[in-house]
């Protein structure tokens, strides 16, 4: 039987599905037995929402782009067609599957486990345990493992994920799927132990200096971002 995997990644208007941010950008590609098919998935999606200056600097994608562009409820059944069956490869894969679960809780009103219908392997947690100690963001893994992104000048969820099926490709060699040992970075929780999630948990004693609840909240989003756009922010551990 072919061994399916779908390369995934998202775009979102933030960092906060809960907090009301949405997706607005999802792009795949198919890999089959470790060999890109070319049959690409890739959408935009009106958040029904503004998509805040600081995302747009990440991302280029605006609200006037985003005006006509499919309501998530108008692609829900395709893209599940899609990856159906597949198991997903996400970098920071918590991230991704956060926010999609949310939008297929929005739809449904109902809790929405991804596992149901997907594996998810995710490759930060593998390339955490596969290089100890080092920069495990994509873009240092690219410089690592000699994979070209010299196209990537912003964030796009198409590119990022063609770019990461090469990155996952040479990480793994001739492997066509990696268990990761118990006292790795990762854990698993869900449907048969399918999510691989790094967890990660460190008790800092730092003196607090107070601030306004307005000035709080910005240096909080300002974590989010280095944390999305790399292996972690230093300030958190």
């Amino acid at each position: 039987m072919a061994n399916r995997q779908i390369v995934l990644d998202t775009e979102t208007t933030g960092l906060n599905a809960k907090s009301g941010d949405r997706i607005i950008e999802i792009g795949c590609v198919e890999l089959i037995d470790r060999k890109l098919t070319g049959n690409h998935y890739h959408v935009y999606i009106n958040p029904q929402r503004d998509v805040p200056e600081d995302a747009v600097r990440v991302h280029g994608i605006t609200n006037e782009f985003l005006a006509d562009k499919p309501l998530f409820k108008d692609v829900a059944d395709e893209f599940l067609e899609y990856i159906k069956g597949a198991e997903l490869v996400i970098h920071n894969a918590a991230f991704d599957v956060g926010f999609i679960e949310h939008e297929y809780y929005l739809l449904t009103g109902k809790s929405w486990d991804i596992t149901e219908y997907c594996g998810v392997l995710d490759t930060l947690a593998m390339a955490r345990h596969k290089y100890p100690g080092q920069r495990a963001t994509l873009d240092a893994l690219c410089k690592r493992l000699d994979v070209d992104n010299s196209a990537r000048e912003l964030h796009g969820a198409l590119l990022d994920s063609e770019i990461l099926a090469d990155v996952y490709l040479a990480m793994t060699g001739g492997q066509t799927s990696l268990g990761l040992d118990a006292d790795s970075d990762s854990g698993s929780d869900g449907a048969g132990g399918a999510r691989r999630f790094s967890r990660f948990e460190q008790v800092i004693d730092l003196p607090v200096l107070l601030a306004s609840e307005e000035e709080l909240k910005q240096h909080e989003y300002c974590l989010d971002l280095v944390d999305k756009q790399s292996d972690g922010a230093v300030w958190r551990k």
